[in-house]
C-alpha cells in the first residue's frame, strides 16, 4: 500500500521504516529539515537497535522517504499520524498542539476514501473531535485510532511483530472500511496470529495510557514495597520473587530501584489524571498522583545514599554514575531518573563524571555542567562512590575485582538492582542496593 507518517521523530521513524520493511511505499513528513536530511541519508536520528538496518533497507529499495512537503502524501491511502504529545509547560495536561497541526495541515490533500489513522498517545475525546474536524472540513477521508505500543530498545520488532492491535473506528460501514484498510497495513502480523482488538475511538485511546497506568504502578507498587523494606531490613528483590510466582501478579516489572523515566509513562500518567478531572472523575485515578511520588522519591533516595555515605556532605567528592538514559538500548534521556540523579549530585557540589554508552551527546546538551566519558574506566578511575543508574550490559558485567583497583572509595549504589551483591561485596566493596539489607 502507499502510506505516509506524519511525525518523524522516535514513534514516527520506526513506524515509517517498519512499514516500508513489511513492503509498503511509505514516505515520512516532518517539519524538521534536519532530521529529514538525515533519514533520507539513512541514519536515525536517535538510538535504536535494528533501525539503521531497515532504514537503510527501505530508502535502498526505493520504498521509502522522506521529506518536509506536506504534498507528498496526495498519493497514500492511509496517513498515519505519529506526532509527540509532549506535557504542557506547568501542567500536567497534554500539548495536543503538534497533533492538532499535523491534522490540519492533512486535510488539504486528503482524497475520498483515504484513511487517516491515529498513533499519537492522546487524551480520551480526541478521536472524536479530530474526526469531526475532517468532516467539517468537506473531506470524506475515514478516522481511526491506532495506538502503539512500542518499547524502546525492541520498536522495530513491536512494530513488524507486534504483540496485539487495537484499531479505534466509526460505527457502521465506515468503521468496516476502515477495519479493511488497516487489516491491509498490517497483513503479515495478522496472518501470524496477532490478537485484534476492534473498537470505539474512546476505547482504544484509553487501552494505551490505561496500559502505560498499570504499569507504572505495578512499577511504583514494588518501590513502595522497598520503602517498607528499607525500613524493616527485609529484601525486596526476594519478596517480589515470592509474589511474582503468582500467575495473577507475575514477576515482570518487579524490579525494585530508581524508577521508571522516559517520553512515554511519565508524561502518560499525569496527562491521565488531567483528562480524568476535566470529566469529572479525577478520584477514578487519584492514585496516580501516589504512583508519580513514589517513582520521583526513589531518584531522591539514590542521592541521599550517596551523600549519606560521605557523612552528609558530598563537596568535592568524585562520583561516578554509570548510565544516563532512561533504560538500556535508548539513547533517550526524557525525564531520565539517572540523568537526574547526576545532576542532582553536582547541585550538591559533588565532583560527577557520568558515562554510558548512547546517551551522553544528548545528556551534554541538556546538563552541559555534568563531566562525561564514554570510557567507563575512567569514570571509575579515583572515585569516592559508583552509582550504577541505568542497567546497560557494560555495567551488569563489571569484574567487581578489577573494578575496585580503579577506585579511590570501594563504594557502590546499585540503583537498579542489577549487581550481585555477594560478588561485589566478596570482592571489597561496600554494596547499597535498594530495599535490600
Amino acid at each position: 500500500m502507499k502510506v505516509s507518517v506524519i511525525g518523524c521523530g522516535y514513534l514516527g521513524a520506526v513506524h515509517a521504516a517498519a512499514m516500508a520493511e513489511l513492503g509498503h511505499d511509505v514516505v515520512g513528513i516532518d517539519v524538521d529539515e534536519n532530521k529529514v536530511a538525515m533519514l533520507a541519508s539513512g541514519k536515525a536520528p536517535f538510538f535504536e537497535p535494528g533501525l539503521p538496518e531497515i532504514l537503510t533497507a527501505g530508502i535502498g529499495s526505493g520504498r521509502l522517504s522522506f521529506t518536509t512537503d506536506m504534498s507528498a502524501v496526495k498519493d497514500a491511502q492511509i496517513h498515519f499520524v505519529a506526532v509527540g504529545t509532549p506535557q504542557k509547560k506547568g501542567e500536567y495536561a497534554a500539548d495536543l498542539t503538534f497533533v492538532d497541526a499535523a491534522i490540519e495541515s492533512l486535510i488539504p490533500y486528503l482524497s475520498d476514501g483515504d484513511l487517516v489513522a491515529g498513533k499519537s498517545t492522546v487524551p480520551v475525546g480526541t478521536a472524536a473531535r479530530l474526526a469531526t474536524l475532517i468532516a467539517d472540513s468537506g473531506s470524506k477521508a475515514l478516522l481511526a485510532w491506532n495506538p502503539e505500543f512500542l518499547r524502546e530498545g525492541f520498536a522495530v520488532q513491536d512494530t513488524i511483530s507486534p504483540d496485539r492491535l487495537v484499531y479505534g473506528v466509526p460505527g457502521g460501514g465506515e468503521g468496516e472500511k476502515a477495519k479493511e484498510l488497516l487489516d491491509e497495513v498490517y497483513a503479515v502480523a495478522l496472518s501470524s496470529g496477532t490478537p485484534l482488538v476492534v473498537t470505539d475511538y474512546a476505547t482504544a485511546e484509553l487501552v494505551k495510557v490505561s496500559a502505560n497506568a498499570f504499569l507504572a504502578t505495578k512499577i511504583s507498587f514494588i518501590n513502595a514495597m522497598a520503602e517498607i523494606a528499607e525500613s524493616t531490613g527485609a529484601d525486596v528483590t526476594r519478596l517480589a520473587d515470592a509474589i511474582g510466582f503468582d500467575a495473577r501478579i507475575g514477576r515482570r516489572f518487579l524490579n525494585a530501584g530508581v524508577g521508571f523515566g522516559g517520553g512515554c509513562l511519565p508524561k502518560d500518567i499525569r496527562a491521565f489524571t488531567a483528562r480524568a478531572e476535566e470529566l469529572g472523575r479525577g478520584e477514578s485515578v487519584a492514585f496516580l498522583k501516589e504512583v508519580d511520588a513514589i517513582n520521583l522519591r526513589r531518584r531522591q533516595k539514590v542521592v541521599d545514599l550517596v551523600v549519606e555515605s560521605f557523612g552528609g556532605d558530598v563537596f568535592g567528592k568524585r562520583v561516578a554514575v554509570l548510565g544516563l538514559a532512561f533504560k538500556p538500548d535508548s539513547d533517550d534521556i526524557r525525564d531520565s531518573p539517572a540523568l537526574d540523579v547526576a545532576a542532582k549530585l553536582k547541585g550538591l557540589g559533588a565532583d560527577v563524571i557520568a558515562t554510558d554508552p548512547e546517551a551522553i551527546s544528548n545528556a551534554e546538551k541538556t546538563h552541559p555542567q555534568l563531566v562525561y566519558t564514554p570510557d567507563i574506566a575512567v569514570a571509575l578511575t579515583g572515585a569516592d562512590a559508583v552509582v550504577v543508574v541505568t542497567e546497560w550490559k557494560h555495567f551488569r558485567d563489571l569484574v567487581p575485582a578489577d573494578a575496585a583497583k580503579l577506585v579511590k572509595r570501594a563504594y557502590v549504589i546499585d540503583g537498579r538492582n542489577c549487581l550481585d551483591p555477594v560478588a561485589w561485596r566478596s570482592a571489597g566493596w561496600e554494596y547499597r542496593g535498594l530495599g535490600r539489607p
